[in-house]
Parts: structure tokens; sequence; C-alpha cells
């Protein structure tokens, strides 16, 4: 009898010390629609619904002035706004060869986008939708693809599952036909794109929207980003940044830029307290009687340091703040993400046939 509590007493440990392995192993792991993406340059992922939860996006989406978006809605049922749980970007490097979907003899310069989407859609209903805009439907392992020309690209679209869908304007149905087989597999959580793997570790927890970057690789020189405003920031070779926002009584705001040495990273940091001593100068400048308490706040929130490698820059936003940002932001339609927004035709040829 003692021994037979001995052995259940092991047993029930075990269960509970692999449970606690898989519970870690989650936490850490980067959510699904960012699992499932193909391999590119930089990665961009934000959940909406504890926005929601908390009142910071409003319960009641606003009137849809875009006709192709209110088309979209009623065929759909599906409203951005209301309905968008998660989403995930993957951005893919321009292509180095000539782009056969552009003009001959034309050089590849556009960026692709690989996404995911989670949320609450009629799976019959947007399937329709899709079919009807698609020029051809191929069914892969069970999933149809559908491939919906638009101004000289064509971007693939898939209903993944109860909830999720993805989409791609790369060349060709690899990213596509990728994202399947990960979700055939179920997005195990030690998988993924190797950069996500190697760097999502630095994303804080339980952060609402994040990035990853690599916005210099090895044997570059370097590159510059442009900032709102015109101004430009230099990253040295090797660089990957690392940004991310979560939300606990104020929304807080972390940018890391992990570089090859310190002397990097020093450089990185005097650029940011240069731009942020202008930025400070022209908030006064501008606003001699008082800005606006929550800028005001975001701004004086804002600092940088360095950690050996890293250049890192934090600042807390007021919750009012990010409200008046959603308020103001224009409504996107189901051909608005990244895949497939580079050049939106009118909607009245979009709607041709």
């Amino acid at each position: 009898m003692r021994r037979r509590t001995i052995w259940i007493t092991v047993s029930v440990a075990l269960v509970a010390a692999a449970l606690l392995a898989v519970f870690l192993l989650r936490r850490r792991a980067a959510p699904e629609p960012a699992r499932l993406l193909p391999e590119a340059e930089a990665y961009l992922y934000f959940n909406l619904e504890p926005l929601r939860k908390v009142g910071v996006i409003p319960p009641n989406p606003p009137p849809v002035h875009d006709p192709a978006y209110q088309e979209f809605v009623q065929e759909t049922g599906f409203q951005f706004e209301r309905d968008l749980d998660e989403a995930a970007f993957a951005v893919h490097a321009p292509p180095r060869l000539i782009d056969s979907e552009s003009a001959p003899g034309r050089q590849g310069q556009f960026r692709r986008f690989s996404e995911v989407f989670r949320g609450h859609f009629d799976y019959q209903r947007t399937s329709r939708y899709l079919r009807r805009l698609a020029k051809s439907v191929e069914t892969y392992r069970a999933v149809e693809i559908y491939s919906i020309p638009l101004e000289g690209r064509t971007v693939r679209a898939a209903l993944l599952g109860v909830g999720l869908a993805a989409a791609s304007n790369t060349d060709g149905p690899q990213a596509i036909h990728y994202m399947v087989d990960r979700y055939k597999q179920l997005a195990l959580p030690f998988g993924g794109p190797s950069l996500v793997r190697e760097y999502y570790r630095y994303v804080p927890f339980a952060s609402l929207l994040w990035a990853v970057v690599r916005v210099a690789g090895e044997g570059e020189p370097g590159t510059s980003l442009m900032l709102p405003g015109g101004w430009n920031v230099f990253f040295p070779s090797q660089t990957v940044l690392v940004g991310s926002v979560r939300y606990t009584t104020a929304i807080q705001v972390k940018a890391e830029a992990f570089a090859a040495n310190a002397d990097a990273a020093k450089r990185i940091v005097e650029q940011a307290d240069g731009f942020l001593a202008i930025f400070h100068g022209l908030q006064s400048s501008f606003n001699p009687s008082g800005t606006d308490p929550d800028v005001k706040a975001f701004f004086n929130s804002l600092q940088v340091q360095q950690y050996k490698t890293r250049a890192v820059l934090s600042a807390s936003v007021p919750p009012a703040f990010l409200k008046k940002l959603f308020a103001e932001a224009p409504v996107s339609s189901i051909t608005g993400g990244p895949a497939a927004q580079e050049k939106r035709p009118p909607a009245a040829k979009r709607r041709k046939r």
C-alpha cells in the first residue's frame, strides 16, 4: 500500500512538472499567427482583443465610407475594427532579380508581405467572397488558396481554419504553402521563423504589439531609417531592432537595438539623444502656451540608455493618447493590408470583372 502511494505521488509530480514545462514553453513562445509566417527580414504582430476589453478601442465600429470596404463588410459580415483579434505580418526583402510580375525589364523594388489574421468571421460567406474575386483557386493539403489579381500582382489568400486566415503577395505560392504546412503541423511552440525564434525572448511578456526587424544584416555597410518629420537615423551593420508595446496602468513602449558591439550601440544612443533634444525643443517652440497633457506626458517619459551592446529607448503613453489615435485612424478594406496595399486602384476598377 505504501509503495502504491509513493508511485501515485511520483506520477502526479511528473505530470505536474510536465504541465509546468509546457506552460513555461508556451509562455515564451511567439503567438501562433507569428509562428505560422515564413522566413523574412522583419515581423510585426498586434493583439487588439485586450484593448477592446479595457475600452481603448470603442465597442462600436465607425461608419464605413469606402465603397469597396463597405461591399466587403456586407458580403462577409466581417469588420476589422470589431472582429479582428490578432494579426502578424512578415516583410520580405525586395527581389534581387527581375520581377516577373512587373513590367518587362523592370527591376523588382517593392517589398512583399505575408500575413496571418485571427478573428471572428463566417467561413462560408468569406470563402464565397474570395472565390468571386479570385482568378483561380488551388486546393493544397485540403485548403483552398484563392489567387486574386491586383495591379499586376497576385495576392494569394487562404482560410486555414476557424477564425484563422493567411495571405501573401510574394512571387509564386511558396509562402502561402509554407503557412498552410505550418498550420497542419499545429505550429509547434519551438517553431516559427528564425528571426522570431532568436529575438522573441526579448519581447516583454503580454506585449500587445511587437516587431522584430533586421535593419542591417551581416556584411552590409549599415542602413538609415526615415523617421516621421524627415529625420534619418543610421544603424550600423548587424543591427536588429526589437520593439514592443504593452498595457499595464499605462502603455509601455520599448525599442531595443541589438548592435554588433558596444561602440555601435553607443552611436545609436547618441543619435537617439540628439533626436529627443530636437523633439523637446520643437515641442516648446510650437506650443508656447502648453501642449496636450497626454502628448506632454509621453515626451517627458522618453529616455534612452545603453546596456553593453544594446541601445534601449523606453516611454510611457497615457491610455487617452492611444484612444485619440484610434479615433482618428483611417478605415482599411479587405485588400488594405500590406500584402495588397502597394497601389490600390479605384473602387470601380476593383469590382470590374
